[in-house]
């Protein structure tokens, strides 16, 4: 039996892995993706995952992540990665706290979008006092939302711990 303490350590560090990779290069690998939908399903098995959840809910939960962010993909407007990571946030977290997850991250999505949109003006009024200077945003572009999806599912993860679970 995997003991609750253990399952949430593994799920805690696939969060902050998702996270760092997607804000260093804008990408989560298939391979982090598939290893953190194993745990969950592993942990979901004795029901000692962080949401005490079995494998039944665990994959409703992340069939349901996944339908859920699949249109902003098909419209381009979400990387693959983003989706993949929210169904198995599903997987980790169940279906209950799934659209609080997805409320806060586009919160926090919206608020970098805001951010680098400001930067961006602000280089361009400095370029603008330069003759035949380019602006450029740099080599990551887009907001890092698997992050942005990660963070807030860390923040549930610590609210499962203080709350003592198992009791």
């Amino acid at each position: 039996m995997i003991p609750f303490y253990l399952s949430s350590l593994v799920f805690g560090a696939w969060a902050v892995a998702v996270a760092v990779c997607d804000c260093r290069s804008r990408r989560v690998p298939n391979t982090l993706v598939g290893a953190g939908l194993v745990a969950a399903l592993a942990a979901a098995l004795p029901h000692a995952g962080p949401a005490h959840i079995g494998i039944g809910q665990a994959l409703a939960a992340a069939a349901v992540g996944l339908a859920a962010l699949m249109p902003f993909f098909v419209f381009g407007m979400m990387g693959a990665a983003d989706v993949k990571v929210f169904a198995v946030l599903g997987a980790w977290c169940g279906m209950q706290p799934l659209v609080g997850l997805w409320v806060v991250a586009s919160l926090a999505a919206f608020v970098h979008a805001l951010a680098m949109l400001i930067a961006l003006r602000a280089r361009a009024s400095v370029a603008a006092s330069r003759p035949a200077r380019l602006v450029t945003v740099g080599p990551r572009r887009g907001t890092p939302y698997a992050a942005c999806l990660s963070v807030p599912a860390l923040a549930w993860l610590a609210l499962q711990l203080m709350s003592g679970w198992p009791k």
